[in-house]
Formats: structure tokens, C-alpha cells, sequence
């Protein structure tokens, strides 16, 4: 049994199979992915094969790659390498690099040891992510760690050894203040903005909050693509530390900064089969809130047809495991479950979403993301103590009531680079929009985030920040034949024309039919 030092992982002995000589040969293609090319029967004189991994030194940088083969692509004495080693690393044309073959990364033997049913202990746990880190694992190789955790489970200690990991693999942000606060949605719901309302209602109350937030993968928009109608997200970590302690809050897009970085590897490879094990996304949400120094947070668990966790049972164990797995973290941690069955707010889409957001700013604005908002907040005011248990709600509310949170949302889009003076009016939507209303009378009993979403993309969102949807009803509203249900905006008559095509086959509204009669 390898002795763990907290904190210290040492570097696995490369055994040096072959070692070897090369001209660079530079291929204009991006991969994503350190790969090189070597010739084929180069390549098998070495006992180098593809998928095998290799050291590149060169320009006094050590880089691990995986391997690919060609007959042609490369010759011999040559070494293929892709746009983006190659700016990466600055590596010029011609350039001699030595190729050493490396002995398969220690990791490999946990991994196998995890998909045989087994339980990683923390120095395991952190030798498979600090190889990941490295590029030691191929995707495959991570991706049956993912497949391991998805089926087997991972007990408390693989979570809390996961998330301290993931905190360990980038930076941290360090205030030197206290108390700092954190939330976050573990996701699913269209629309549902609460964070660029919360922020500045916590800051307002004088308490920190440096926010970092996502872009969307599947959804209409993230909440970084959203703050970006309005200001900068790109902050570095300087950045975001003066940012903060000046106006106590900012909403930044994570990916920006290299806060848990592994994560976002992880992420990606876990999206093509939306794998999301449990143990996996206690330790991602976890990690990335101790990563930016936060001592309370607040877990939004939304429930329903559609989401990620669809009964309230299942949503009850996941919040008592953050609580948990938060305080082994030192961080005291509160879970709150919420209805995910339908959008949150009236916008999906970028633009859309800000107007929500400033309507709500300013006293008005959708009921359901108005009420949820500053739910969140004043739970966490409660959480941190800055008011008595029972309290947050109204405190919250007299915070928007009285002007302070707009003010402070302005404050922070400034900083960020943003006019602190922007208006809903000065937000450019789509100029191409095409209302859809029900061809029946009835009763509204379902809308699907997953179909608004998927329509909202088509139409251009995120990418186009004036395009989406947005919501003219709501559950339970009962509408008229001819009454409108929701109308689509995009940048480009084109793109309005393939979401008018996808609602042939997307289904995005559920309705009841009622009797005529019976309609108020």
C-alpha cells in the first residue's frame, strides 16, 4: 500500500521503452486532443503502436500525447503535429523533438479496480485525476472511470476524495474575507435566471458572493451566456478578486479561470451519454464551491417530469448527501427542493432571459422566477445567519423593494465592463419572430424544458443572443383556440424557418381539452 501525502502525489517512474528523434511536420487540422502522428512502419520498428502514449521533449517542455499511426500522412524520421500542440507549445517546422514511449500510467490499474466493484482510496482517487490533468489518460480510458462511477456507485470517501482533487487541480481563489457565500442548480430547467438575482441581492446585504457560472451545453442558454448581453464574463483570476472585494459580488463565466479544471474534462466526456453519476456530481458542484473559498452554499434540486431527478424521495437523499459530503468539505451546506417540471421565467434564450432578469430587478417581471429568487436568497441569508431563521424571505424582498439590488446589479455589470445604465429596451432581440397559438381550447398541463430548449437552439440561442422563445402562458392556464402560446425570435430568417420546421416533430406544450363551457 503506497503511504498518501496530503496534498502530494509523486510522479510515477516513466519507463523509458524507446526514445527517438524527429522533425516536426505541422498539420493545419484542430483536435482538441494532444495526438500525434508517427509513420507506420517507423512507428512498429519502435514497438509503438496507436492508442500508446509518448513524451515529446522539446523547447525544454515536456509533453505527454497519445498516438496515431499513418503510412503516408508522415515519413520516416518525421512526427505529425496538430494546430494545436503546435501553437501551444510554439513548435516550428522542421524542429527536432525527441519521442519517448512511456510505460502505461499507473491510474489505469485504479480504474480496472473501480469498474471490478472496488473502493479507491484517496491516493487512488487522486493519482487518476492528476493523470487526467496530464493527458496521461486517453478518453476512453476516463471515460471507463465515468462508466465505473456511473454503475458501481462511489462511497462518501471517493466523494469527498474527488471533490478535494478537483480543487486541487487549478487555482484558488482566496478573499481574505469572510463569510463568503455560493449557490447552485444542479440543472435542467429552461430559463431559470435566479442567479443573476440572487448575486446582487447577497452582495447588496454586504456579504460575499463570487459567482461562477456556466455556459450551456444543451440548454438555451447558460448563465454565462446570459451576464454576456450585458458585460464581460472572461475575468481572470485577479480579475475576479478585485472584482469581488469591491463590489462583493461578480458573475463570471468558470471556464474562464482554471478554478477545478478536471472538472470541465470530465464534463465533457460525460455528455455524449449525459452520464451524470451521483458521486461525480456532488464532488464537480462541491469542489467548484470550495474552489472559490465558499463557507455556506445553497443547492437548488429541481423535481419533475423532464429533470435530471424526477421524484421528490430521490430529490431528498441527493440534498441530505450535499449536506453531508459539504460539511466533511467545511462548508455548511443547505439543499432546497424546487418544481423543475416546467421553465423558470418567461425568456429562454440570452436576450430574452436578461429582460426576466432586469424586470425582477426593477419590482416587476415573471412571478415564478421573482418568488424563486428571492426564496434563494433570503435561505441563504438565513443560512449565514445575517438574519433570524424565518426572516430571509421578506429581508430579500425589501432588498429588490428598495432599489438596493438593482443598484448593485449595476455596480457589477459595470465593473465587469458592462453600461451600468442599461435598460430592457436597450436589449436587441431577433428580428425575426413568428407567434405560435393552440389550435384548441383547453387547459396548459405541461411544458417541456427539454422541447423549449431544443427549439430555442434551433432558432440560434445561444450562440445569437437575440434568439429564443418566449413563454405567453403558463401550467395550468386555460387559453382559447386562436390565444397565443409562446412566440420564437431569431437573428436570421433561416434560422426561424428550421424551428418552425423542428416544431413538426417537438411536442413543447401539453394541453388538456375542456369543455367551452366551462372556460372563465
Amino acid at each position: 500500500m503506497k503511504k498518501f501525502v496530503e496534498n502530494e502525489i509523486k510522479e510515477v517512474d516513466v519507463w523509458q521503452l524507446k526514445k527517438y528523434a524527429c522533425k516536426a511536420k505541422l498539420i493545419d487540422i484542430f483536435t482538441g486532443k494532444n495526438i500525434v502522428v508517427l509513420n507506420l512502419d517507423e512507428a512498429k520498428e519502435h514497438d509503438i503502436y496507436a492508442g500508446y502514449r509518448t513524451h515529446l521533449k522539446v523547447n525544454g517542455t515536456t509533453i505527454t500525447a497519445l498516438v496515431d499511426v499513418s503510412d503516408d500522412l508522415v515519413k520516416p524520421g518525421e512526427i505529425g503535429l496538430f494546430r494545436d500542440i503546435a501553437k501551444e507549445f510554439k513548435i516550428k517546422a522542421g524542429q527536432s523533438i525527441e519521442v519517448v514511449h512511456m510505460n502505461r500510467p499507473e491510474s489505469i490499474s485504479y480504474i480496472k479496480k473501480k469498474l471490478d466493484k472496488g473502493t479507491l482510496n484517496s491516493y487512488e482517487v487522486k493519482t487518476i485525476v492528476k493523470d487526467i490533468m496530464k493527458d496521461r489518460l486517453s478518453e476512453v480510458e476516463t471515460a471507463a472511470w465515468i462508466t465505473a462511477a456511473y454503475i458501481n456507485g462511489f462511497s462518501d470517501e471517493e466523494v469527498i476524495s474527488l471533490a478535494q482533487a478537483t480543487v486541487e487541480s487549478g487555482d484558488q481563489l482566496n478573499l481574505n474575507k469572510k463569510p463568503i457565500l455560493d449557490k447552485h442548480c444542479i440543472g435542467g430547467v429552461a430559463g431559470n435566471r435566479t442567479t443573476m438575482i440572487v448575486v446582487p441581492i447577497i452582495a447588496a446585504a454586504g456579504l460575499y458572493i463570487p459567482k461562477t457560472s456556466s455556459r450551456s451545453i444543451t440548454s438555451a442558454s447558460g448563465t454565462a451566456d446570459t451576464m454576456e448581453v450585458l458585460t464581460n464574463v472572461t475575468l481572470s483570476m485577479d480579475e475576479l478578486r478585485d472584482i469581488v472585494c469591491k463590489a462583493k459580488g461578480a458573475i463570471v463565466w468558470g471556464g474562464g479561470m482554471s478554478l477545478a479544471p478536471v472538472d470541465d474534462k470530465l464534463i465533457r466526456i460525460r455528455h455524449p451519454l449525459s452520464l451524470d453519476p451521483e458521486g461525480m456530481l456532488l464532488a464537480s458542484i462541491l469542489g467548484k464551491k470550495k474552489s472559490v473559498g465558499a463557507e455556506y452554499a445553497l443547492i437548488d434540486i429541481p423535481i419533475g417530469r423532464g429533470v435530471k431527478v424526477p421524484y421528490m424521495e430521490r430529490g431528498q437523499v441527493l440534498a441530505k448527501h450535499f449536506i453531508k459530503i459539504g460539511a466533511s468539505l467545511g462548508m455548511n451546506v443547505e439543499a432546497i427542493i424546487t418544481d423543475g417540471s416546467e421553465p423558470i421565467g418567461n425568456g429562454i434564450g440570452p436576450g430574452l432571459e436578461c429582460i426576466d432578469v432586469l424586470q425582477v430587478l426593477e419590482g416587476n417581471g415573471p412571478d415564478d422566477l421573482r418568488h424563486k429568487s428571492i426564496l434563494m436568497a433570503g435561505k441563504l441569508l438565513e443560512l449565514c445567519k445575517k438574519v433570524p431563521k424565518g426572516g430571509g424571505y421578506q429581508a430579500a424582498q425589501r432588498i429588490i423593494e428598495n432599489g438596493k439590488a438593482l443598484n448593485k446589479f449595476r455596480e457589477i455589470v459595470e465593473l465587469q465592463g458592462g453600461s451600468p445604465k442599461v435598460k430592457t429596451s436597450d436589449i436587441e432581440i431577433g428580428g425575426y419572430s413568428k407567434t405560435i397559438t393552440s389550435d384548441i381550447s383547453g387547459s396548459i398541463f405541461h411544458i417541456d424544458n427539454k422541447a423549449i430548449s431544443k427549439i430555442a437552439r434551433i432558432a440560434g440561442s445561444p450562440r445569437d443572443k437575440g434568439a429564443g422563445l418566449l413563454l405567453h402562458i403558463v401550467r395550468g392556464d386555460r387559453i382559447k383556440k386562436g390565444d397565443k402560446l409562446f412566440t420564437i425570435f431569431a437573428e436570421s430568417e433561416a434560422k426561424l424557418d428550421f424551428a418552425l420546421k423542428a416544431l413538426k416533430r417537438l411536442d413543447p406544450v401539453e394541453m388538456r381539452r375542456i369543455l367551452l363551457g366551462s372556460m372563465r
